[in-house]
């Protein structure tokens, strides 16, 4: 079982707190006594009965949040698309693939663990894989991060992830009944297809398409909110995210270029945005002869790539929270490469390292709804943490190489991870 029972005391250590300033703290010692923190105190007051885990002077920091995972897919390149529909209908045909399905998330949930991220956010998987999972962990049973868990998504016939990690709605009226189906297995968010995707654009200038029609995403929505349920949304189109605001989503997933009735709509609805730059910086900056994408797919990769960048400058301006997330599964993005997320949003968004920091962990878990619980070093939250050598103000690749993570109180020393070469060249080009 993967639960601590012991408590110990990480002292000698530079302390990085996950708050929206933060500034390193030297003559700490956090004290975790089973999964919580129980305190925080001075670094000569170690209180009776905590074992003293002296790390060096290395830093401490809140373990990292992704906000948009899809937990079957590996981000392995490929050099010519798969149909997914073909997969996901193999893998539930039998209680034997199910069993290999879910134990293949297991190891990709595992992968996040010990690449730093101890909460994940579901936003589209293969039938119940995302809940069983999330309730394995949860046990103590597997070694995996907190899950929030969506499981399948609703799409439209011809849409995005339609009958792969989405059920298609022909109707309002299905729609809703979809959600209630999902629903059933008591998941944590619900998850919309709205809009086309950079790969089934068929023409350059319209990546995003408006598919699901207005009355589908109210009547989804409604439904959803009915059941205590906040709605995540994958939109790639202006016109997409004015649809998704006007009828009751509650993230816009990814983005698009802004204008201000859309600003505005987000601060009436007080909704946020998951910024994801990891997906389509391969299709919009990678020569095509590694990227693979067609020059249709390169085109539309730059509109949704400065979309979601634009849009997420423009709500940091008007004060519209801004989280982040990989979209992991999209080729080249992997399951332990969260780190980079939050660099891309110090280069191509122009806040601090302290901010996006912030963003990728406090503030996640605050838009997640686990502010209460996870995000920040603070006494009484859960002990979700990270340890690396070096200062990741000064430098975010400091997180690529951990010396310690910590989920609820269980300790991993030296986590190591099977790395794909090809991804990490070719991505350490742009940071």
């Amino acid at each position: 079982m993967y639960h601590n029972g012991k408590k110990y005391a990480l002292t000698n250590c530079v302390l990085l707190d996950g708050s929206e300033h933060m500034e390193p703290q030297t003559g700490k010692t956090v004290c975790i006594d089973g999964e919580k923190i129980s305190e925080i105190v001075a670094a000569q007051h170690i209180p009776a009965g905590y074992e003293a885990v002296d790390l060096g002077g290395k830093y401490v920091l809140p373990g990292l949040i992704n906000m948009h995972v899809h937990l079957p897919a590996s981000g392995k390149p490929r050099k010519k698309a798969s149909d997914p529909k073909k997969l996901v209908k193999l893998i539930t045909s039998c209680a034997l693939t199910n069993k290999i399905g879910v134990n293949m998330c297991e190891g990709y949930a595992k992968t996040e663990l010990l690449s730093g991220v101890t909460t994940i956010r579901t936003v589209g998987g293969v039938a119940d894989y995302d809940t069983k999972i999330r309730d394995l962990a949860a046990a103590g049973k597997i070694l995996a991060p907190r899950v929030l868990a969506s499981n399948m998504a609703v799409s439209v016939p011809g849409g995005h992830m339609a009958g792969s990690l989405a059920y298609e709605a022909h109707s309002a009226e299905e729609a809703a009944a979809l959600v209630e189906k999902i629903a059933a297995d008591k998941p944590d968010l619900i998850k919309l297809m709205i809009t086309g995707g950079v790969l089934d654009a068929e023409v350059v200038g319209e990546p995003g398409v408006l598919r699901m029609q207005p009355e589908l995403v109210k009547a989804a929505c409604d439904k959803a909110h009915s059941l205590g349920m906040i709605v995540a949304a994958h939109v790639e189109s202006p016109e997409g995210v004015m649809v998704a605001l006007q009828n009751g989503v509650d993230s816009i997933e990814h983005g698009a270029q802004p204008s201000d009735e859309m600003i505005a709509l987000f601060q009436q609805r007080k909704a946020f945005q998951i910024s994801t730059i990891s997906p389509a910086l391969p299709y919009a900056l990678f020569d095509r002869s590694i990227s693979h994408a067609t020059f249709e797919q390169q085109e539309n990769g730059k509109i949704v790539f400065d979309g979601i960048v634009a849009l997420a400058k423009a709500n940091l301006a008007a004060g519209v929270p801004v989280g982040l997330g990989t979209d992991v599964g999209c080729p080249y993005i992997t399951h332990y490469d969260m780190w980079r997320e939050p660099h891309y949003f110090v280069k191509y968004c122009g806040v601090t390292p302290a901010f996006a920091l912030y963003s990728a962990t406090k503030l996640n878990a605050q838009l997640a709804g686990i502010g209460n619980l996870t995000g920040s070093i603070e006494e009484g939250k859960q002990a979700d943490l990270i340890v690396c050598a070096n200062d990741p103000l000064r430098n975010l690749s400091a997180l690529r190489e951990l010396d310690m993570v910590v989920k609820g109180g269980y300790r991993i020393d030296k986590p190591q991870i099977k790395k794909m070469d090809e991804v990490e060249r070719e991505l350490d080009k742009f940071l």
